[in-house]
């Protein structure tokens, strides 16, 4: 009787002790943009929300952003989550499953944002003038009538 309390009390200090050691690897990447607000778009197209961005990840790999703000051209970037030194093959399991606490992978990227240039409206006419010139110098595709523009 004596040695089956024994057993189950080395079972029980077996189980809190494992659960104690259990390691967890968090990964984040946090962006922001000036001016902040801009919008950021993943590699699929989908909106992130507005700079700042805190968000997980979970894959090592290249990711894609793209950043959209008014008033300010668009910026796409790639940007390359390379495993850390805790990543690599056999530590990995260590780091997750072993150590004691939450090992934090933070990525933290900042986009500066370019004003859009402004056309003035002379240069928007003269490049409408060069292309009307150059598709009259053409001329209209075989079988379509052609098409009359009037003059400014």
């Amino acid at each position: 009787m004596n040695s089956g309390w024994r057993a189950r009390f080395a079972v029980a200090i077996a189980a809190v002790t494992a659960s104690l050691l259990t390691g967890c690897v968090e990964r984040r990447f946090v962006i922001t943009s000036d001016p902040p607000g801009a919008i950021v778009l993943d590699e699929k197209g989908m909106s992130m929300g507005p700079a700042p961005v805190d968000r997980q990840w979970i894959y090592n790999g290249v990711y894609e952003f793209k950043l959209m703000k008014d008033g300010f051209e668009t910026l796409t970037v790639r940007e390359n989550m390379a495993p850390r030194w805790f990543e690599y093959f056999g530590i990995d399991f260590i780091a997750e499953n072993v150590v004691p606490w939450t090992i934090r992978d933070i990525r933290r990227f900042h986009y500066q944002l370019q004003p859009l240039a402004i056309m003035p409206p002379e240069m928007i006419l003269q490049q409408g003038q060069a292309l009307r010139q150059r598709g009259q110098a053409i001329g209209a595709p075989a079988g379509n009538p052609p098409v009359v523009v009037p003059a400014p």
